[in-house]
């Protein structure tokens, strides 16, 4: 039946690209798969090509999590979340974004990982644990210029993972933020794709992205951002230490993980 047999994954975003071909990894190892996608009709089509289920959703709306919820109750139970869906704005002047493009952004690549961790915890709790993923970037842990605020949505994704681990693994539940780099899917448009082709620059294919996603709902490691880069084994980032007060007697009075160098330390285990 394979690593995942008699399991459920909800993956938003699930249509195309990383979600498609990670929807088509976990069905590989035995899970069955609630495909979420604002494109009804590509859910509607991937989950007739995997046997599974599809719910059309914005998840940036809090009452879509419910439907998405019900979806996977009918199956059974959630046991893993893929949370990947996401857009860009493809602006790099900040002074050009629009209101209308900055709320958008927010809502489906913060939103809709904050709003879906906080749907989906309680029901893996009553499953005993479970395993999230949340789809961030390169542009979570480096300052690409490109688009500010779609690097500034990816870094808010990789803090809160990092942030809202150590509470989760009390529950036997694992939450680690995917960083590739660029990717063989629709968000590269044709300008951008035909630009990296006349350099000669590769894109990393989404099945590359879909086996780190595997790894990270099969591991133990949690509040990990882990880079997938092309040619290279997905290895999580370290993260440097910030520097410290000096004032006499304040590490005392100050919590121990804000001190502590997150990067160099043994990762936390779900559960341990």
């Amino acid at each position: 039946m394979g690593a995942l047999g008699g399991k459920v994954a909800v993956v938003t975003g699930g249509a195309s690209g990383i979600g498609l071909a990670s929807c088509r990894r976990l069905v590989a190892e035995g899970a069955t798969v609630v495909v979420v996608d604002a494109n009804g009709g590509g859910a509607e089509k991937a989950a007739s090509e995997l046997g599974g289920v599809a719910v059309q959703a914005d998840v940036g709306n809090v009452a879509d999590w419910h439907r998405i919820l019900d979806a996977a109750q009918k199956l059974g139970g959630i046991d893993i979340a893929y949370l990947n869906a996401g857009v860009t704005t493809g602006e790099e002047d900040i002074v050009k974004v629009t209101d209308e493009q900055y709320r958008r952004i927010l809502s489906v690549n913060v939103d809709g990982i904050v709003f879906g961790t906080r749907a989906v915890v309680p029901a893996l709790v009553a499953r005993g644990g479970g395993a999230i993923v949340a789809t961030s970037s390169l542009a979570g842990i480096v300052a690409f210029s490109g688009d500010p605020i779609y690097t500034l949505t990816k870094h808010a994704v990789v803090g809160f993972v990092r942030a809202v681990a150590p509470r989760l693994a009390e529950h036997h539940i694992t939450i680690n933020a995917i960083c590739p780099g660029l990717v063989d899917t629709p968000l590269i448009d044709g300008e951008i794709r035909d630009s990296l082709a006349g350099v000669g620059f590769p894109l990393i294919p989404a099945e590359a992205v879909a086996e780190a996603v595997l790894g990270c709902v099969l591991g133990d490691d949690t509040g990990q951002a882990v880079v997938v880069q092309l040619g290279r084994d997905a290895i999580p980032y370290r993260f440097g230490r910030p520097p410290g007060p000096r004032a006499p007697g304040v590490e005392g009075r100050i919590p121990p993980e804000w001190l502590a160098d997150a990067g160099r330390q043994a990762p936390p285990k779900a559960g341990g």
